[in-house]
């Protein structure tokens, strides 16, 4: 038989990280020790509250096939931790319980990507978005985003960008690969851009929690009306709003990576598109995961998430200057996710090239900026802080003899 892949695997390209922590594991496999900076996923195990409700779940037989959107106690459960979290109302039958955040995209983009549209995306940007987009035949147009805007799109940007072939718009916030936010006030100037070109917008929030304000609130969600105070009263309606599309994720936030379970809001008037092509896609999410999700919102969950979140920040605020001091430039401010996403450009000309020889030469893996788009990738590098301080101080020893410091 002649070898005839889909045209469309033409644009698909490899995710470089992965195959850089392939050459890692070899390298450890001979003995040598890595300090990973290049995967982004957090180091601390899943919390035992969830693992223990997965237990219970597989005990007790909760095994079968839920409804294609989900377990209706999980989606009633997500819509409760937006109005304790963010005082907005999303009714759970606006909530879809997916494969993860990947699952959750690709049903967005299998409702709404017609063959030639386009997608405006931020670069850099997480690789993986623009490919499930051309998987769906969307074509990704990408919009390149710099310090000037703290690395996010702009309303004036997407009106320059936007043509009669563009479809919508997807931001991430906080973003891959660089830890930056937008604000709520922010996101209502590209929703309202996004309705005035009747587009869609889609907004990524797998690393909502992972903020490094004073308070869990520190973050808005597009689901969300107005900013929050210390004190939420009620319930605000979604006004930001209900025309918006919310993915998000139990992976990073929840630390429930390998668990494959993430949702998304969705437009009302989407829900049963979204009903069917679950229903063929994929049936329904993992069963055992969605229960063992029902625990990620109790209490003494959160307080162990919100002193993981804690160390993360400390990781961040030890890691950013110590990069500094070598040379790197820390251009975006990563106020969320966990990674430093550097200009590396004073240090050497071609950021793909420097992490391979810094994992050969130093077993320091980190992720050449080639993974998340075509905006000057070979000036960047990103550092994830997803180990304990101990081996981050050791990296930053091994990178300062690598470079002479």
């Amino acid at each position: 038989m002649t070898y005839r892949p889909a045209h469309r695997l033409a644009d698909i390209e490899p995710f470089h990280v992965v195959e850089l922590l392939t050459r890692a594991r070899q390298l450890e496999a001979e003995g040598r020790d890595i300090i990973h900076m290049e995967v982004g996923e957090p180091d601390f195990p899943t919390p035992e509250p969830i693992a223990e409700a997965a237990i219970a779940a597989i005990r007790d037989h909760k095994t079968l096939y839920t409804q294609a959107l989900g377990l209706p106690e999980l989606r009633a459960a997500i819509s409760a931790f937006y109005g304790q979290r963010y005082g907005v109302t999303v009714p759970a039958s606006r909530i879809a319980i997916t494969n993860g955040a990947s699952g959750a995209l690709n049903l967005a983009f299998a409702a709404l990507a017609n063959p030639g549209d386009e997608w405006l995306l931020a670069d850099p940007g997480y690789p993986c978005n623009r490919h499930i987009l051309r998987t769906y035949e969307g074509l990704p147009r990408s919009i390149p985003v710099g310090p000037d805007s703290n690395f996010q799109p702009t309303p004036e940007q997407v009106s320059a960008e936007w043509n009669e072939r563009t479809a919508g718009l997807l931001v991430a916030s906080p973003a891959n690969p660089t830890g930056t936010l937008l604000t709520l006030d922010e996101i209502a100037a590209l929703a309202n851009e996004c309705r005035a070109k009747d587009g869609h917008f889609l907004v990524d929030e797998i690393y909502h929690g992972l903020t490094y304000a004073p308070s869990p609130k520190g973050t808005c969600s597009a689901a969300q009306e107005v900013p929050l105070g210390d004190e939420v009263d009620a319930p605000t309606a979604c006004a930001a709003g209900d025309d918006i599309w919310v993915i998000n994720s139990f992976s990073k936030y929840f630390q429930m990576t390998g668990w494959r379970l993430g949702w998304m809001v969705i437009p009302e008037p989407y829900v049963r598109d979204v009903e069917k092509l679950a229903q063929n896609l994929t049936l329904c999410p993992s069963t055992p995961a969605q229960y063992a999700a029902l625990a990620a919102f109790a209490p003494a969950t959160i307080e162990i998430l919100e002193a993981r979140r804690g160390e993360f920040r400390r990781r961040r605020d030890f890691l950013a200057p110590a990069l500094e001091a070598i040379g790197f430039r820390v251009t975006a401010r990563p106020e969320g996710a966990f990674y430093l996403y550097c200009d590396c450009s004073a240090l050497a000309a071609d950021s793909f090239v420097l992490a391979r020889d810094l994992l050969e030469k130093t077993g320091v893996a980190a992720t050449p900026g080639l993974d998340f788009g075509s905006n000057e990738p070979e000036k960047h590098i990103r550092f994830a802080y997803t180990t304990e301080i101990p081996r981050l101080a050791e990296a930053v020893s091994r990178l300062s003899a690598y470079f002479g410091r």
